[in-house]
């Protein structure tokens, strides 16, 4: 019996990961997932960011037992609740203080794009102006204010209705190595007659994870952060894929030595997979009055209780120094993957534990992750085209697990000989175009 026929009946067509692996997992465990079939894979998705120390880990496993237990509460709304109160003070000590940031923590709903829908609900309640300003390729979530502030085309067609109140700005280096995108915007917000009104607010990610692994230069981000307080703009992160250590640092944009207004964090903020969300605000723009924005979800204790231990991963250097290291060894083997096939025509993107291979050829990308997840890794594409293989394995994991999965990535591009590969897509649009003709 087909063990996935079950969802092709009764789970709506807008499923997707079960698409691009399809198999059912049940069993995890660090970098490691099984399936049904006991068939092992290696995981460098990582949960799409969510599980930046991997699944299941040990000790933050055993404090949620031992809070389940315990009859700790798990349902709270944003009443004060014991859970809530030690990850207050745990992220502010661990967290916030040693890197001398002053936030005021808000708890939204459990979603990355709650995250985000606040931090533009604020950043015009602050300024009092209404348009955000935001980058090609972006990517925010998929509920209307995020979605109006992201860039792909297919998505945005999801909303059925016009998004406005955004204008959308080139990403550094979006124009060329040589033209300075900065300069570009600030062009145009000089202007009185460019068309383009001041925003409430100038929203980015450091790193573009779903856009293609776009890096934005830390002098880039310096300029922009310039020129929100030379404009009074609010300067907001997306901080929601990239962070938690996912570049190496805690914040991705603690290497640019910004001070963003708003940072949006979600994704691997609980440690452990649970939904749960925060948006930090610097204190002069809390300005909410009590309930303006709200969500049931927002006092999920079992994520504070994760998230609390997850936080001692980052009173040391550790991890981030295992990071900093383990990046080189990514790029080297994704350098020398390019060099040894150029006909990939491929392009090295990203940094920390989110990096990739762009290819210049259609479909190639996600071909190469197909034949791996048969191989046993478990990899996404990302990019407008999905034209991005896109590495992003657990922060946790060791030399010997990065070896074996990026062995197999590489094998798996061997698999597919990829010059045969493009000799049968142009055999394949021939053949189409012969057959429109003749038609």
């Amino acid at each position: 019996m087909n063990s996935l026929r079950i969802f092709d009946e009764l789970e709506s067509e807008v499923r997707s990961y079960c698409r691009s692996f399809p198999t059912v997992f049940t069993q995890a465990s660090g970098y490691r997932l099984r399936d049904d079939k006991n068939k092992e894979y290696i995981d460098f998705f990582s949960g799409a960011g969510a599980l930046n120390y991997g699944h299941n880990p040990p000790q933050i496993k055993a404090k949620l037992i031992e809070y389940l237990a315990r009859d700790g509460i798990v349902h709270s709304l944003d009443m004060a609740t014991e859970a809530k109160k030690e990850f207050l003070k745990q992220f502010n000590e661990v967290i916030l203080k040693p890197r001398k940031m002053e936030y005021k923590i808000m708890f939204t709903g459990p979603t990355g794009t709650n995250a985000v829908e606040s931090a533009l609900k604020l950043a015009r309640k602050v300024t009092g102006r209404d348009s955000i300003m935001c980058f090609t390729n972006a990517f925010h979530g998929m509920t209307m204010g995020s979605l109006s502030i992201t860039g792909n085309a297919k998505k945005r067609q999801g909303a059925g209705i016009p998004l406005g109140n955004a204008v959308f700005m080139p990403y550094d280096g979006y124009l060329g190595e040589n033209v300075d995108t900065v300069d570009y915007i600030r062009k145009y917000l000089d202007d009185s007659s460019s068309g383009v009104s001041l925003p409430a607010a100038i929203i980015l990610e450091t790193l573009q994870g779903e856009g293609g692994l776009n890096v934005a230069c830390f002098e880039w981000l310096r300029r922009i952060e310039a020129l929100c307080q030379e404009k009074d703009i609010l300067l907001i992160v997306d901080d929601i894929q990239a962070g938690c250590g996912r570049t190496g640092t805690f914040f991705s944009f603690e290497p640019a030595g910004i001070s963003p207004d708003i940072v949006c964090l979600s994704k691997s903020i609980s440690g452990y997979g649970l939904p749960m969300a925060i948006t930090l605000i610097k204190p002069e723009f809390d300005i909410w009055s009590a309930g303006e924005h709200n969500g049931t979800f927002r006092g999920h204790n079992l994520a504070f209780i994760s998230a609390i231990e997850s936080m001692n991963y980052w009173k040391e250097d550790t991890l981030s120094e295992q990071v900093g290291n383990m990046e080189k060894d990514i790029r080297k083997f994704l350098v020398d993957v390019v060099k040894k096939h150029p006909e990939i025509k491929g392009e090295v993107r990203g940094r920390g534990f989110m990096q990739g291979i762009a290819c210049g050829v259609d479909g190639l990308a996600e071909k190469i992750c197909s034949t791996a997840f048969n191989r046993g890794l478990i990899m996404e594409t990302s990019g407008a085209r999905d034209e991005v293989v896109k590495i992003m394995p657990p922060l946790t994991i060791d030399g010997a697990g990065l070896q074996e999965g990026l062995n197999i990535l590489k094998n798996s591009i061997e698999d597919i000989k990829v010059q045969s590969y493009i000799n049968s897509k142009r055999k394949n649009t021939s053949t189409q175009k012969c057959l429109r003709a003749s038609g």
